[in-house]
């Protein structure tokens, strides 16, 4: 999937990276889509930021990255929190050399529950972390994105078929999931007619990452009062069968690769879509088509 995407960019006359110069933000990138995002964004000559609560993977991510001859930071600390994410913005002003083209809210996961047994930490907790944090680092990050200068400047927000369908169990990530359309698209009005700012959403079916791996593997988010979030859905009873059921409603039959899902993200961010703003971006092998 990159060297296709390397290929193409050499061919359209961008041998040094679709992204040559630019400087991304991506939070939510110490792991999961968010990382891969990371990788092919500076593969693709971006200077890239990786934003991250766990700081450990965030420097795992910029080693990795400096391996292959990339350029990348990591910034790592908790998006619900303001005075970080003003330092975010800060450091990545400075490693961009007082720019910033890209922004990426990616940073998030799902605390499920039935509609009446969900708790008020539970509903405030994720409408916090997928509304309220992108927007407080779209509104810090303000003074790099409202610019004449007439560099490219993209915001790519994450969102989901929960929140463009609904899913039962996920009332606090459809609705959180289902707002990020409407910010994305005030984002596109607000700030496309003066300064050539694209806003859009990419929203994910059934991707292979933590948040759709089996409970039973026992993954989670601690939250910064030290309660632990279980990330996952239960497979317990699941049989060969009944996971390939589960795959029968995708035209292309199987789950998408965080690969995939972040090479969507290059592509949105690219200049080969320099002229679609205010979309949701279906990445989802097809289903709900």
């Amino acid at each position: 999937m990159t060297d296709r995407v390397s290929q193409l960019a050499g061919h359209l006359n961008y041998p040094k990276g679709l992204l040559a110069g630019q400087v991304a933000i991506i939070t939510g990138s110490g792991q999961g889509i968010g990382a891969e995002a990371a990788r092919l964004f500076a593969k693709e000559g971006a200077k890239v930021v990786v934003a991250d609560i766990d700081a450990q993977k965030s420097q795992d991510v910029v080693d990795s990255i400096k391996k292959e001859g990339g350029q990348a930071i990591a910034v790592p600390g908790d998006i619900l929190n303001s005075e970080y994410i003003a330092t975010l913005v800060k450091k990545a002003a400075e490693f961009g050399d007082g720019k910033i083209n890209i922004l990426v809210n990616n940073a998030g996961y799902t605390w499920d529950g039935v509609i009446h047994k969900m708790t008020d930490k539970q509903w405030d907790n994720i409408i916090a972390l997928h509304c309220t944090a992108p927007f407080n680092l779209v509104r810090a990050s303000a003074p790099y994105f409202r610019v004449k200068d007439g560099a490219p400047r993209c915001i790519v927000n994450i969102s989901s078929t929960s929140g463009v369908h609904g899913n039962a169990g996920q009332l606090n990530y459809a609705l959180a999931k289902a707002g990020v359309t409407g910010f994305t698209k005030t984002i596109a009005k607000e700030w496309g007619p003066q300064f050539g700012v694209r806003a859009n959403t990419v929203a994910f079916g059934h991707i292979l990452t933590r948040l759709t791996a089996a409970k039973e593997n026992g993954a989670f988010v601690k939250r910064p009062d030290g309660e632990k979030i279980a990330l996952g859905i239960p497979q317990k009873n699941t049989t060969p069968d009944s996971a390939a059921a589960a795959n029968a409603d995708i035209p292309l039959r199987r789950p998408g690769t965080a690969t995939e899902a972040a090479s969507s993200i290059l592509a949105v961010a690219s200049p080969l879509f320099s002229y679609v703003t205010g979309q949701t971006i279906m990445v989802t092998g097809g289903r709900n088509m």
